[in-house]
């Protein structure tokens, strides 16, 4: 698992589990060599809420012993119950979300001129744009996040190469955005 000044993020654990658990996914070959990266799930993972936000964006973590020391832990079964939940309600959006807006966001992928930043906002606005069009009835930020994982899968569907690039940005983006929301539902 990827640890960013030694806290593993819950954001890393959730996307791989709904990319992995996805039904139509196109790329599990290239989404398992991923492994081989340490995003997968192996045993149970911690991470704590409460930890310092640095300037950079990223969470600061605690070492005891040279292991990270987290907060409440956050299971396997319990991020795979939580995943394939959302898939359910991603199949309902995948419906719903143009294939205009997907290869927009495969060119800008493709942009190698775009900084990690610039795509990041791209994606985001893509999923404002997507979020505004969801029925009231939903929580906006479960929408926001179910959206940016099914991005994620058609982007990746549409072109298995770009894996790499659109998991650490939807990553990115799901942590900047929805960091609380995810905590939150991982305790409930």
């Amino acid at each position: 698992m990827e640890q960013i000044s030694g806290s593993v993020q819950p954001e890393h654990v959730l996307l791989y589990t709904f990319l992995e658990v996805s039904s139509d996914c196109k790329f599990r070959e290239q989404l398992h060599s991923l492994q081989s990266q340490g995003f997968a799930l192996k045993g149970s993972y911690y991470y704590d809420d409460e930890v310092e936000l640095q300037t950079d964006g990223n969470r600061s973590g605690h070492f005891q012993n040279g292991e990270p020391v987290f907060g409440p832990e956050v299971n396997e079964e319990a991020v795979r119950i939580i995943a394939a939940q959302l898939t359910v309600i991603g199949d309902q959006f995948d419906r719903e979300i143009k294939a205009g807006v997907v290869n927009d966001l495969v060119h800008h992928f493709l942009n190698e001129n775009l900084s990690g930043e610039e795509i990041t906002h791209r994606m985001s606005e893509a999923v404002e744009g997507l979020a505004r069009a969801i029925p009231s009835g939903m929580e906006q930020e479960k929408a926001m996040l179910v959206l940016a994982m099914v991005l994620t899968k058609k982007i990746v569907n549409t072109m298995p190469s770009l894996l790499q690039r659109v998991f650490s940005t939807t990553v990115n983006y799901i942590s900047q955005q929805l960091h609380n929301y995810i905590v939150r539902m991982l305790r409930e």
